[in-house]
């Protein structure tokens, strides 16, 4: 397995592109001018000619331990023994984010599959719903790790591509094929509950409407007080954790928009009626912490071989939070991970990884998630 990684900034690339003609993957993330410009992409496909071009918008991008923003930040990687199969769907297709999941997950074979990865809409998907759908049609032993696009700390519009296809409501899934692929992942967030704990009374899939029989939107407001007027934003400090009686485990939800007349809040995943509540902060050391370990346990699939590769998915909402430190979680997870193991990922509206080591994949916000990749050698 072999990477090659290149930062388009001020119409000039860090390293020159040169020819790679093996490549299977090119990831892309970053600014929406530099993706949608035809000139520096058709300058992306003669470098890579046999490569499945896939990328998104994002709230930071990340290379290396390094925070980047109104860049194009470019990853190539070229396997031995594994093979890439790329599938795309539009949201617009279907009826609903499931069906949308399923359809992506059928159209990447099934036989061979080590891994799948998602990068989706930030904007039009409900993202508990498409990963439903994806783990209800793939092997079980199949772990699906990714994220969702972002737009800065807008919450406007995000944009996905596939090769030439670029447009808002895309969802990509990259099929890794083959025993020689060796994948870790991990995810952990750092933020700690606080105030009581409540109980969502009405809800409708990822639209929050009541807890405790009051209006959703109106008590949110409350505790924001004069940031109120920020929102969604600003309720990216302020997450929720919110736990059904058939989880292990609680899950960080954090609010996409807004619906001031339904005084309701909209989140990246669904917020079951009767599942349990509570308000969530943080401070820096706890989420540089999260990082760390979720690094650490990463690493914990691998054994006789080290990750070439990290790809990083980091909620917007620990940028807002970390503010001018948030390199430090990357630099975190880069003294963590062995000095040779590539990085690169970006800031997302939200991150997928299953909710235990063992366990099927869900969505999560307000966390650092991380993938390893390594491929084992044909000697």
């Amino acid at each position: 397995m072999k990477t090659f990684q290149s930062i388009y900034r001020a119409s000039a690339w860090s390293t020159l592109l040169v020819q790679h003609s093996s490549a299977q993957l090119v990831m892309t993330y970053g600014n929406r001018d530099f993706a949608l410009d035809q000139t520096l992409y058709t300058d992306i496909q003669q470098a890579f000619p046999n490569a499945q071009i896939v990328g998104c918008t994002t709230s930071g991008e990340i290379q290396g331990a390094q925070l980047h923003d109104d860049t194009l930040c470019l990853t190539a990687i070229e396997f031995d023994r594994v093979n890439v199969e790329v599938f795309s769907q539009l949201a617009s297709d279907f009826n609903n984010s499931f069906q949308l999941g399923q359809a992506l997950a059928r159209g990447i074979p099934a036989q061979g599959l080590k891994h799948a990865f998602v990068i989706s809409d930030g904007q039009a998907i409900n993202g508990s719903e498409l990963i439903a759908g994806i783990s209800g049609v793939l092997p079980e032993n199949v772990v699906v790790t990714g994220g969702l696009a972002g737009d800065a700390a807008k919450f406007q519009e995000t944009i996905v591509w596939h090769n030439d296809q670029k447009v808002s409501g895309l969802v990509v899934i990259v099929g890794l094929y083959g025993d020689a692929l060796v994948v870790g992942h991990g995810h952990l967030g750092g933020w700690r509950e606080f105030g009581p704990m409540r109980e969502i009374t009405r809800s409708e899939d990822n639209e929050l409407f009541e807890i405790d029989g009051k209006p959703a939107l109106e008590l949110y407001k409350e505790f924001l007080g004069e940031h109120a007027e920020n929102l969604p934003a600003s309720a990216l400090r302020f997450p929720l954790a919110m736990k059904t009686e058939q989880q292990e485990q609680p899950v960080v939800r954090t609010i996409l928009n807004i619906d001031e007349q339904r005084q309701s809040m909209i989140f990246a995943g669904n917020m079951p009626e009767g599942a349990s509540c509570q308000l969530m902060r943080a401070n820096y050391d706890h989420l540089v912490d999260g990082a760390q370990d979720s690094a650490e346990q990463a690493l914990t699939f691998f054994d006789q071989i080290e990750p070439q590769l990290a790809i990083l998915m980091s909620c917007v909402g620990r940028r807002l939070v970390l503010a001018q430190r948030v390199e430090e979680e990357l630099e975190i997870v880069e003294e963590t991970l062995p000095v040779n193991c590539a990085m690169t990922g970006f800031y997302s509206y939200g991150e997928i990884s299953p909710i235990v080591p063992a366990g099927r994949c869900g969505l999560h916000n307000q966390t650092m998630t991380i993938t390893l990749l390594s491929e084992l050698s044909g000697d």
